[in-house]
């Protein structure tokens, strides 16, 4: 029977590692995700697991010794946010080339400057090609159940790539909410334990892990990488899929809310999802055919997938909460944009810029994206690549 509990975003990923109980977890502090190595040194500490915690001095010694741990055998994670994920940067992409399963549990925060310790996804978007997957949450249950399935995935022979767990700063990591746990031992059957068939304490095996690749190799390394996340795509379904059958919460690519008769639709990331489901509901009691298509997985990126799902709609609005530096679009609407452009999409498409640094996004604002979606699809030319909530308007 399932486990009725209230918890923050951060105590219930705290909670999914206590329960998968990996080898080796080396962390730093940084606001908002300290709380995770803290919720979980003090399970070691409580004899709750025997999962090795590592205190490092700092984040890119954090992910430097995480992927020493995964590539001698070990089932490691670590933890991190904003700036703390950036002085990891040349190590996220080691770990990916590497093809090393290890899980990153990041706490979405805007990345300096100016300073700004609250939620927006700069610092996952940031590292959105360094070749790691990229999954998120708009609820406490959501991260909670990623984590559970993050190492099936990572893990799988097919894949053998590290995976980002993302969670969106204060809004969910510390809010409390009420959710669903899992029985341990359901969890642990899931999981199953870490046998790596290849790894560099293996005394039988004889390989290079991390060597320097010449011209003649680099690109198949490259291209070894495109293949494993293509086969991730799967993976991830068939993941989702055993685990809402365990569970009773399936989980796909993503999440279509009232979506398959939508005129106007919003694509969206995160907690805001939210926000834009309650002005959905005010919008289809007044008979407006208004959507939402959140995206749980943004990499591997589904676009084949989104475009047909989104196929039927007159005007799309596509929510970026992060900033691009283009001057035409965050990135999921460029990747969005691209993929409607392949699939021959006839819909308009209207960029928006929102809760930056975490400034509020509000049903008021979602509604007059609706409004301006409306008028789109009417053939009016909108503003594109708008801020939402900006203070100068």
């Amino acid at each position: 029977m399932a486990i009725r509990e209230r918890l923050s975003g951060n105590e219930a990923v705290a909670y999914a590692i206590k329960q998968v109980n990996p080898d080796v977890m080396p962390a730093f502090p940084i606001t908002p995700s300290t709380e995770i190595p803290q919720l979980v040194a003090n399970y070691i500490a409580n004899g709750e697991i025997d999962t090795e915690f590592i205190p490092v001095e700092s984040e890119h010694s954090a992910m430097s010794a995480t992927i020493g741990a995964s590539a001698a055998g070990a089932r490691a994670l670590t933890a991190t946010s904003s700036c703390g994920m950036a002085l990891m940067w040349e190590l996220l992409y080691v770990a990916a080339s590497n093809r090393l399963p290890l899980a990153l549990t990041l706490v979405n925060r805007a990345l300096s400057g100016p300073i700004n310790i609250n939620c927006d996804h700069s610092d996952s978007m940031g590292a959105r090609d360094a070749g790691w997957i990229q999954i998120y949450a708009e609820n406490n249950q959501e991260v909670y159940d990623n984590f559970i399935q993050a190492y099936r995935i990572s893990e799988h022979k097919d894949v053998h790539l590290p995976i980002m767990i993302c969670q969106d700063g204060f809004i969910t990591s510390h809010a409390l909410a009420n959710i669903e746990l899992l029985e341990d031992d359901k969890v642990k059957n899931f999981v199953g334990e870490y046998q790596p068939e290849n790894y560099l304490l293996n005394e039988q095996e004889t390989m290079a892990l991390g060597p320097y690749a010449v011209s003649n190799y680099y690109m198949e390394t490259k291209k070894a990488q495109v293949e494993a996340m293509k086969n991730a795509k799967q993976v991830i379904l068939d993941v989702g899929k055993e685990f809402g059958e365990m569970s009773g919460r399936s989980y796909g690519f993503f999440e279509e809310y009232k979506l398959s008769d939508a005129d106007y639709a919003v694509v969206i990331i995160g907690s805001a999802a939210g926000t834009t489901k309650d002005a959905i509901d005010e919008l289809r009691e007044k008979g407006i055919k208004a959507g939402l298509l959140k995206l749980r997985v943004f990499r591997p990126f589904p676009a084949e997938e989104i475009a047909a799902a989104l196929k039927n709609c007159k005007a799309i609005g596509i929510m970026d909460r992060s900033e691009g530096f283009n001057g035409q679009a965050g990135p999921l609407t460029a990747e969005i944009s691209a993929a409607l452009f392949r699939a021959k999409s006839q819909a308009k498409v209207v960029s928006y810029i929102y809760g930056l640094g975490g400034r509020d996004y509000r049903v008021e604002d979602a509604l007059e994206v609706f409004d301006e979606l409306k008028e789109a699809a009417n053939g009016k030319e909108v503003e594109q690549f708008r801020y939402i909530g900006l203070r100068s308007r």
